[in-house]
């Protein structure tokens, strides 16, 4: 499977996790997802849960792409390691803030859990069909030629 199209699935999975996480808190537990904006209550529906993390997603693998495209040496340790995990923290910051009842709080929490437990290890992984490369000196797994 090409890369791309390994990595459209995993952007497919990653909306799927978000609006699945969503049925259960919204319809499922009967907990209406709403956000206070002053005098008005905003309901959080399924298309703009799936809507944000498909551009989430987007933005990820964008990210990655052009790490790799510069040519930058571990692009997919970096991309994982230090920018998906530092935007996850980042996205956690509105939550923090007044306007969410408890519930939505944690719903809207393990969305974005969800949305980054199938974008970083799908997106950040080694291809599919590559064998990792032994370190350097590493006598039993060279090949003898």
């Amino acid at each position: 499977m090409s890369t791309r199209r390994r990595r459209l699935r995993v952007t497919a999975l990653a909306v799927l996790a978000s609006v699945l996480v969503w049925l259960v808190a919204d319809p499922l537990l009967r907990h209406r997802l709403r956000i206070a904006d002053g005098e008005q209550t905003l309901g959080i529906g399924a298309a703009p849960v799936a809507v944000v993390a498909l551009l989430a997603s987007l933005s990820g693998w964008g990210l990655l792409a052009a790490l790799e495209r510069l040519g930058v040496r571990r692009a997919r340790a970096i991309w994982a390691g230090g920018g998906a995990v530092a935007v996850l923290a980042v996205s956690f910051m509105p939550l923090i803030g007044d306007g969410l009842d408890g519930g939505t709080r944690v719903s809207l929490a393990l969305m974005h859990l969800a949305v980054a437990a199938v974008l970083i290890p799908g997106l950040g992984g080694r291809p599919p069909g590559r064998e990792p490369v032994p370190p350097e000196g590493d006598r039993q797994h060279q090949v003898r030629r």
